[in-house]
C-alpha cells in the first residue's frame, strides 16, 4: 500500500477553469485523479469586505513528490489573486486505490 498520496483541494470559479486545472494535471501524470464536484457557494472575507461567491470544488488525488509541480501549475492556471491550494496526507485507504493514485495497476480483478 502507498502511504505517499496527497488530497489536494483546490477551487475554481466555473467549470471551464476547474475542467482546465484537472485536464492539466490528469493528462502529464501529475495527478491519478480530480474530481470536480459543481454548485459550492463560499462566504469569506477579502480585504475586509464579506464576500459570497459559486464555485467549483476539485479533489485532486496525487503523490507527495508531485505536490510542488501541482501548485505551481493551479497557480500559472487559477485566474484567483489568491487560489485556495491546501494538501492533506492520506493516512488510510484502500490499499489498491492508493496503489492506483501511485501510479501501480491493481494485479487482481473483482
Amino acid at each position: 500500500m502507498d502511504k505517499n498520496a496527497l488530497l489536494i483541494i483546490t477551487t475554481a470559479p466555473d467549470d471551464e477553469i476547474a475542467e482546465k486545472i484537472a485536464h492539466a494535471l490528469v493528462s502529464p501524470g501529475l495527478a491519478a485523479c480530480v474530481n470536480i464536484l459543481p454548485g459550492m457557494r463560499s462566504i469569506y472575507k477579502w480585504r475586509g469586505e464579506l464576500q459570497r461567491g459559486d464555485e467549483q470544488l476539485l479533489l485532486i488525488k496525487a503523490q507527495q513528490s508531485a505536490y510542488a509541480a501541482i501548485e505551481k501549475e493551479i497557480e500559472a492556471l487559477h485566474p484567483y489573486e489568491l487560489p485556495e491550494i491546501i494538501a492533506v496526507s492520506i493516512e488510510a485507504g484502500l490499499p489498491a486505490y492508493l496503489d492506483w493514485i501511485g501510479g501501480r495497476m491493481p494485479t487482481e480483478s473483482r
